[in-house]
């Protein structure tokens, strides 16, 4: 991971500590999803408090958390063999989400400036700023971050895969919902093949067994019913949005160190930040279609969504280290 690994960090990892804990976002998020009256369409632009998108509420409950050809890719089928191309113009509200966010985000970023001198709010004028190295434990937090997402990417390409044709064949009504959500998982693992290819990052050694487990989950949801399929994805892009919030979390707080200190933050790590912010925010735009789509209708829906939740946290522990 040479080209990133120009920085260091000397504080401890102290969003662990800050962060919200697993057991209480998992109630927090039951509740938000338990009461689908207060559920309104993800494309509207506006709405109330109480009728805001299951998304918009995770992320408000893990504040102060930001919203915003590679080697190793996977042959799955081209999704021009399963969807055509008439079906794939789907409407996307990311930005509308994204833009409610981000302001908190730029705020954060930006007003942790500092000159060498360690006055903040200003920009040097007169030299540019150093860089600090990496240390070995930001060093592997880095690599094990690039290769648990593009494992997760890899899966939920495999689930939609798997879950396409017999949910449109029964639904056809769903074919440009499912093409939209596909092609934006698609983007995500190109995305992340791309950086784990370019740092030089070992992708997870469990590459075969998430494969088929992703593939059986999705096409075992897709053969259960419309309303199995959309838990599935409620599930999935729950755990998915809380994992792309602490990564976030972690490097916005390497980054206000570094510049506290007087170091700089080089625009390939500002780029990582705005890349994650990007993906966070389409996966969870994915939660909001599922909820949208009858989610909870599913039965059973709280084992459903338990066991897969249960599921994504072990997979995304494992690869983390694997």
């Amino acid at each position: 991971m040479r080209p990133v690994m120009g920085y260091s960090y000397n504080a401890t990892r102290s969003h662990h500590h800050q962060s919200v804990s697993l057991l209480e976002v998992f109630f927090s998020c039951g509740f938000v999803l338990h009461n689908s009256s207060c559920l309104t369409s993800p494309f509207a632009v506006s709405c109330k408090h109480e009728a805001m998108p299951p998304s918009q509420r995770l992320l408000r409950m893990m504040r102060p958390c930001t919203r915003s050809p590679g080697h190793y890719h996977h042959h799955h089928t081209p999704l021009s063999a399963i969807v055509p191309a008439s079906s794939r113009n789907h409407i996307s509200t990311t930005s509308l989400r994204r833009n409610e966010s981000n302001d908190n985000d730029n705020d954060k970023t930006n007003n942790t400036r500092a000159t060498p001198s360690g006055t903040p709010g200003t920009a040097s004028s007169s030299k540019p700023r150093a860089r600090k190295p990496l240390t070995q434990e930001q060093r592997d937090f880095l690599s094990s971050a690039l290769r648990v997402n593009q494992t997760g990417e890899l899966a939920a390409t495999l689930i939609y895969t798997a879950q396409i044709p017999p949910l449109v064949n029964a639904h056809p009504h769903l074919r440009p919902l499912m093409a939209h959500m596909y092609e934006q998982e698609a983007g995500h693992l190109r995305t992340f093949n791309s950086l784990i290819t370019r740092h030089r990052v070992r992708p997870t050694a469990l590459y075969p067994l998430w494969s088929a487990l992703a593939t059986g989950l999705g096409w075992s949801t897709a053969l259960m019913g419309r309303e199995a399929a959309m838990a599935c994805t409620e599930a999935v892009e729950t755990e998915i949005g809380e994992h792309y919030n602490n990564q976030i979390r972690a490097l916005l707080e390497m980054f206000e160190g570094w510049e506290a200190e007087g170091y700089e933050v080089g625009d390939e790590f500002r780029d990582l930040i705005s890349t994650l912010r990007r993906i966070r925010d389409e996966e969870l735009e994915h939660l909001d279609h599922a909820v949208e789509h009858d989610a909870k209708e599913a039965r059973p829906y709280w084992l459903l969504t338990s066991v897969i939740r249960a599921g994504c946290r072990g997979a995304i522990w494992t690869s983390e280290r694997v």
